[in-house]
């Protein structure tokens, strides 16, 4: 499978999808999911391998966030290239007498692929993420078509930012996140048996005298174990653990890496280790957001220790490069998109046996 993969990214080149990457042996490809689009800013990016094996990204992008008219994007892996991107959502909600159309803008898309189900595409609408709603789509045709979108319980959000987890016994975990002026930044995690019929929603797990954490993701320790790593205001990405699959969790506590107040996303490898995805920035004293530049990824054996192996950028550019998702396909090998500038959306190949600190 390996080997075939890596034919696939000698077409890559050929075709004029991705290119070659950075001189780090471990990156193998690099290149953007589409070099025109029909929007000027994107974001959000979310990543997932399908039932049938194909790659699928979605991410919103419109005029500029919270624009109403931000919509949800997808783009296919077929053929050795992106296809170009086509809105699959929006945030209309119903048509005046006078024509007027009143809609809101989406956010944060999150596609999820369960072991027995359909495809899932989670994201959020509303004004402001003080007022979102969480909403569900499903697809059984690999992604190509989707159903009329539900919208989910009061209270349940789906998977805030980052893709949910499967656990041995079929139930979907999806780490997820509230903003409000009363409770501050909190983490939560939603779990359904039932592919999103029904809801149990566990938490808050910290408060905001703790750490205003939000953005949180999942990974497996060979234990059993359960931990999140969360973005948060206090400069540093935190994390909480838990022994019994979900339903109870640690206090919050912070890892000791840096975080300008950006999205971090990370994962579990088939061979146990862990990759996160983030800007290794820490805050300036009295400033609640910092630069989103660079971006890296850092390895870990034990969810602890961490250490920074690759840098997958590091100029100022205004906007910088944030909010990546990563995931380990069959074949073994490890994609991240991310927000690049805000104007597209870059996707980078890995292959996890040339990072160092194995």
């Amino acid at each position: 499978m390996k080997t075939a993969c890596l034919l696939s990214l000698t077409l890559w080149f050929a075709c004029g999808g991705l290119v070659a990457g950075p001189a780090a042996p471990s990156v193998r490809a690099s290149g953007f999911v589409y070099e025109t689009a029909p929007f000027p800013q994107a974001h959000a990016s979310t990543l997932v391998e399908t039932a049938a094996g194909t790659l699928l990204t979605a991410f919103f992008g419109g005029t500029h966030e919270r624009h109403p008219d931000v919509g949800i994007w997808i783009a296919r892996f077929e053929q050795g290239r992106w296809s170009a991107p086509l809105e699959v959502a929006d945030g209309v909600q119903y048509t005046r007498a006078d024509g007027t159309v009143v809609r809101h803008p989406t956010w944060n898309p999150v596609l999820f692929q369960p072991r027995n189900g359909p495809l899932m595409l989670f994201y959020k609408v509303g004004p402001k993420p003080q007022t979102w709603w969480g909403m569900l789509m499903t697809s059984v045709d690999d992604g190509r078509t989707w159903s009329e979108p539900r919208r989910l319980p009061e209270g349940v959000f789906g998977p805030i930012k980052n893709r949910p987890v499967e656990l041995a016994d079929g139930t979907i975990l999806c780490p997820s996140s509230t903003e409000t002026k009363e409770l501050g930044w909190t983490v939560h995690l939603e779990l359904t048996r039932d592919l999103g019929r029904t809801w149990t929603v566990v938490g808050p797990i910290n408060t905001k005298a703790e750490f205003n954490a939000i953005q949180p993701s999942v990974l497996f320790h060979a234990d059993g174990r359960l931990q999140l790593l969360c973005r948060s205001q206090e400069g540093v990405v935190t994390t909480s653990w838990s022994a019994d699959q979900g339903r109870t969790w640690s206090r919050m506590t912070s890892t000791g890496l840096p975080n300008p107040n950006s999205g971090t996303d990370a994962v579990t490898l088939a061979d146990g280790r862990h990759v996160l995805v983030y800007n290794p920035v820490g805050l300036a004293a009295g400033k609640k957001s910092g630069s989103r530049s660079p971006l890296a990824v850092a390895i870990s054996a034990d969810g602890v220790v961490w250490r920074d192996v690759v840098e997958l950028e590091n100029d100022m550019a205004e906007h910088g490069y944030s909010y990546p998702a990563v995931i380990q396909t069959r074949d073994g090998l490890v994609h991240i998109t991310y927000t690049w500038r805000r104007e597209k959306i870059r996707h980078v190949v890995l292959d996890p046996a040339a990072l160092a600190g194995e």
